[in-house]
């Protein structure tokens, strides 16, 4: 039986890219959080500290970064991103 890591993304409303992310997640009917960073300096700085950018989106697999949109879907691409999301459990 596969289960899911836990897949934080960190977004802003008018973002095009973070809806890039966001439809791509739920295309392959992934649960993930979304976190809006939108007036909310301090949980961008807080994100910024964990990803290493101030852009967003922001995705995190297991608390890992993986980057914004292109890298989500770079990883798509090269068949990387089913193995980083699921484990067997």
């Amino acid at each position: 039986m596969k289960q899911q890591a836990k897949i934080v993304i960190y977004t802003k409303t008018y973002c095009p890219y973070c809806i890039r992310a966001k439809q791509l997640l739920n295309s392959l009917e992934l649960d993930y959080q979304e976190i809006s960073v939108d007036g909310k300096p301090q949980l961008q700085d807080e994100m910024a500290k964990m990803a290493g950018k101030r852009t967003v989106p922001q995705v995190f697999i297991d608390d890992t970064p993986i980057g914004g949109c292109d890298d989500l879907f770079a990883l798509r691409r090269a068949n990387k991103l089913e193995a980083l999301v699921f484990t067997n459990a």
